[in-house]
């Protein structure tokens, strides 16, 4: 696998840096350098094969921030990637807002560069291989078994589907409850758009919270359902589909 990346920095000697840790690196490929995040945004824009950014954050013009932001908000959400590299420790939480594979403090060794380097390998070996796979994602159970991939914590985890109790969302972050785990897992994304890769058959929303796996509901009234410990209410939006649902319940 090789992954084309670019290094950003306004900071001549930093860039330097950067520069020699990528080319000591089998697996990334340098399709260019920049020491301002204008002049990156125009690479970025077009290039389509770039999958990773080393990028600074205290610039002029444009901060290494406002363009993971403007990144974020492009169709390259999931296909390119960045590694912040930064002086400053404070930009940590606003580096996980813009959902950054790593955040590296100068000065970084090359076993620290490495360590994020390696992150984003194994992100782009499942990310390809979820591509590869998108297309068996809603297949009926009888041509195996379905499944979804959600990014948790920088890195792409198969989920079978039929493992989901239910789902539920909270703004720009959803938590998906399994038979198979005690505790949920948190991924970015909304709920509607996970609500889009799963088979419809298989799920009922009942709330704009929440998404049910049909299969795992225990029992219903009118207004909820229990689906393992949890009663879930069904809000007056999804009254109809709830309804439609019931009453293939009812003998």
């Amino acid at each position: 696998m090789s992954i084309n990346c670019i290094a950003v920095d306004d900071e001549p000697a930093a860039l330097d840096l950067v520069v020699s840790y990528i080319t000591q690196t089998s697996y990334l490929n340098l399709v260019g350098r920049y020491n301002n995040a204008i002049a990156a945004l125009a690479e970025i824009h077009q290039n389509p094969q770039l999958n990773l950014v080393f990028l600074d954050i205290r610039m002029a013009d444009l901060n290494g921030i406002e363009l993971a932001r403007i990144i974020g908000q492009s169709d390259k959400k999931n296909s390119l990637r960045i590694i912040f590299t930064t002086a400053y420790d404070q930009y940590a939480l606003d580096g996980f807002k813009v959902d950054a594979m790593d955040y590296l403090v100068k000065p970084f060794s090359f076993v620290d560069f490495s360590r994020a380097a390696e992150k984003a390998k194994n992100y782009f070996a499942m990310f390809e291989n979820s591509l590869q796979a998108a297309g068996m994602e809603t297949k009926p159970a009888q041509q195996g078994r379905p499944y979804i991939y959600l990014k948790v914590e920088h890195q792409l985890v198969k989920i079978d589907v039929d493992d989901i109790l239910y789902i539920e969302g909270l703004k720009d972050y959803v938590k998906v409850f399994l038979k198979s785990m005690d505790k949920p897992l948190l991924t970015l994304t909304s709920l509607k758009r996970l609500q889009e890769k799963l088979p419809p058959e298989m799920f009922l929303r009942l709330h704009r919270s929440f998404i049910v796996a049909a299969g795992a509901i225990k029992s219903a009234t009118k207004t909820s359902v229990l689906v393992g410990q949890t009663t879930i209410a069904v809000s007056e939006q999804f009254k109809e589909d709830f309804n439609n649902f019931l009453s293939k319940w009812v003998l």
